[in-house]
């Protein structure tokens, strides 16, 4: 059998019953005349008719609490460890605050569910076709700032770091093969690398080839990567790092199908 709810004038608990006391009476909370508060509250109580003990041992429970803190009002002030004197009345104060603010915050949340109720909401019905959309890269506006001047500049400062850190003796040595290098796969890498990075600078990406044709691959890569939108060059001055980022939603796929490569 389930539970009989069980309300006293629209009252769901004995701190509702109480709160309604003291709101109804213009009674300071942190000051409350416990004898007042206390017959009024045992008056409600026993107008009370209700099978289930569960709600009337609450109410029950209160009204003892009420009359052992009357009780309490009416012997000498006890006194804690620095001398101050106890109020009987400030666990039920607690008590009766929080109450309050649990109250508050439960008209707030339905009215907010009323106003929710109002809201009707359009399904999503946007084409895919629509959504999977990217407007196509211009290139004069990727290059914007970059000049071929300055890719070549840096290019060819990389080559001659790469030729002053070579030993002029002891790369005679040895056996010379010719190194066959993928642009695709090049193509590839530079583009992974730079969407894993934030900051991916054009030198520091040269730099970290191992040898003159990797960086002449890894320098037709970043143009291919340019041209067909995927990538981006900027630099915000003449002396600043021309920084290379991944544009966001392009992918290889068109790259991939138009381009004719072959390996170096």
């Amino acid at each position: 059998m389930a539970a009989i709810e069980v309300t006293l004038d629209a009252f769901s608990g004995p701190l509702d019953l109480l709160l309604h006391l003291i709101e109804k009476n213009k009674i300071d909370i942190f000051d409350i005349p416990i004898v007042t508060v206390t017959d009024q509250y045992l008056e409600y109580v026993r107008g009370l008719e209700s099978e289930d003990l569960t709600v009337t041992s609450e109410f029950m429970v209160m009204a003892a609490e009420l009359i052992a803190i009357k009780c309490k009002m009416l012997l000498p002030a006890e006194v804690d460890e620095e001398g101050e004197e106890i109020d009987p009345r400030a666990e039920l104060v607690e008590r009766l605050l929080e109450y309050k603010l649990y109250r508050l915050m439960g008209g707030s949340l339905r009215d907010r569910m009323a106003e929710a109720e109002k809201a009707f909401y359009k399904p999503d019905t946007m084409p895919k076709e629509v959504l999977a959309y990217r407007p196509k890269a211009d290139p004069a506006e990727l290059l914007s700032g970059v000049t071929i001047e300055k890719l070549h500049a840096v290019f060819a400062e990389v080559l001659r770091r790469r030729e002053d850190s070579i030993d002029p003796v002891r790369s005679r040595f040895g056996t010379i093969e010719k190194e066959t290098v993928s642009l695709s796969d090049t193509i590839k890498d530079v583009a992974g690398s730079v969407r894993k990075k934030e900051k991916t600078t054009f030198k520091s990406l040269l730099m970290g080839q191992k040898s003159r044709m990797k960086v002449v691959v890894t320098f037709l890569a970043v143009l291919e990567l340019m041209k067909y939108g995927i990538v981006e060059a900027v630099q915000e001055d003449a002396s600043s790092e021309i920084v290379l980022t991944a544009i966001e939603g392009a992918d290889l796929t068109k790259l991939e199908e138009e381009g004719e490569w072959t390996d170096m």
